[in-house]
């Protein structure tokens, strides 16, 4: 049997600025079954989250690389 969705998150690739992602927003409202789209303002959070993410990769391919020196 195959589930049923009743929804599904966009993430856009970088963050946009309210008017640049109008059309977009528009353009997903208009798409056969949609509902209601609304978007997700970001917020300092997602900053410092994105951010030690990339620490943290960051991290891991430099031991990957250099398993010799102790970072840090």
């Amino acid at each position: 049997m195959t589930d049923r969705l009743k929804g599904v998150v966009v993430t856009f690739e970088r963050d946009l600025r309210t008017d640049d992602a109008e059309d977009l927003i528009k353009a997903i409202g208009c798409l056969r079954g949609v509902l209601d789209v609304s978007p997700s303002v970001a917020k300092p959070e997602d900053y410092m989250n994105r951010e030690r993410v990339r620490m943290e990769l960051t991290d891991q391919l430099w031991a990957v690389l250099h398993p010799q020196s102790k970072k840090g």
